[in-house]
């Protein structure tokens, strides 16, 4: 009981009410009605407390889940922009602030089956066109090697019918056997560069280390230098992941190229190579004749030149191009007419 209370009633009873039995029995009673609402009260107060932190966790999570929604369907709109992108049919009456699940939902199930079936569609197109490359190849690789032997026959028929009949024959003669060798050594030129291109990416190489400075070294000390070339080494070239082969027939490419279309007295090629966070910029320039910026994209398409060379198959750059693409690099040019000409690309770390 409330101590104040209490306080008051003894106050105003008299001696012998205050031992009488039964109001002692009466005074408990309202005692323990007073303790029973005081347990009430208290559970009342800590069932609100308990209350109120779950509502004030409930609206936390609300809030939270709210704001997750508002970015779901911020997505969403991006998501429907980039099919706008692609020219794919979007209900135009989807609404955002009015949001609808169901037809959230449908809208989102039927774009799904619209891109399934484009990609199968694009699936089917990049496996005929993968089917008639190889068919390409195939056919060109064919075609090389049933073309060399009826050319290594001409081309020994020509040479008995000079030897021959050299005596009996006139001038005007030995110029068309000339030109009839001639032409049939550009035949063979071109065999081989149709070979060497159609089978440069198909071929089963391992890659490994390979020491640039000692490949290199290689190809310079087996390359027939004109004397009024110089070939310089910038820096130090890296050891890259690749194989001999390609790599060979890369660096053979540009410096053929480059002692080839080198007019100057003083030729210069200068090899080397730029470290890059996720690559190996590598570089071979000189001093020849430049090429105009307008052949750039030009000179490394297949069977294009641009000079009418007998012994040039115009594939030697596609080539090199090829082979970049099968390391993954890039491959570009950076050239001034008559001045300079730098070949740059790239292979990964």
């Amino acid at each position: 009981m409330n101590r104040l209370l209490k306080r008051q009633i003894r106050k105003h009873l008299s001696t012998e009410l205050q031992e009488n039995k039964e109001l002692q029995a009466f005074l408990e009673a309202i005692n323990k009605s007073y303790n029973t609402s005081d347990e009430q009260f208290t559970m009342l107060q800590r069932a609100t407390v308990i209350s109120s932190d779950e509502l004030y966790l409930a609206n936390k999570q609300l809030k939270k889940e709210s704001e997750t929604q508002k970015e779901i369907i911020k997505k969403l709109k991006n998501v429907i922009d980039r099919l706008k992108f692609y020219d794919l049919e979007i209900d135009e009456s989807l609404e955002f602030s009015d949001f609808d699940s169901s037809k959230l939902v449908d809208f989102i199930d039927n774009q799904t089956k619209e891109i399934i079936e484009i990609n199968k569609q694009k699936d089917t197109l990049l496996n005929n066109l993968e089917k008639q490359n190889q068919e390409l190849n195939d056919y060109a690789h064919m075609i090389s090697h049933d073309l060399k032997s009826p050319l290594q026959i001409i081309d020994a028929l020509v040479y008995w019918l000079k030897t021959d009949y050299e005596g009996v024959l006139k001038e005007d003669g030995k110029e068309k056997i000339t030109l009839i060798r001639e032409n049939l050594e550009k035949m063979d030129t071109l065999i081989k560069g149709i070979l060497q291109y159609s089978t440069i990416g198909k071929i089963e190489k391992k890659f490994y280390d390979v020491d640039l400075n000692c490949l290199v070294k290689e190809i310079i000390d087996d390359t027939a230098i004109p004397e009024n070339i110089n070939i310089k080494i910038a820096n130090k070239l890296p050891v890259v992941k690749g194989d001999k082969y390609r790599l060979e027939q890369l660096f053979l490419i540009f410096l053929s190229n480059a002692i080839k279309f080198n007019n100057k007295e003083n030729g210069i090629v200068e090899i080397g190579c730029i470290e890059n966070s996720n690559n190996w910029q590598l570089y071979m320039k000189d001093n020849g004749k430049g090429i105009d910026n307008k052949y750039f994209d030009k000179i490394f398409i297949a069977f294009q030149k641009l000079e009418n060379d007998y012994q040039s198959t115009g594939i030697g750059l596609s080539v090199a191009k090829k082979i970049i693409e099968v390391y993954q690099g890039e491959i570009w040019i950076e050239s001034i007419v008559n001045k300079s000409t730098t070949f740059h690309f790239t292979i990964k770390k």
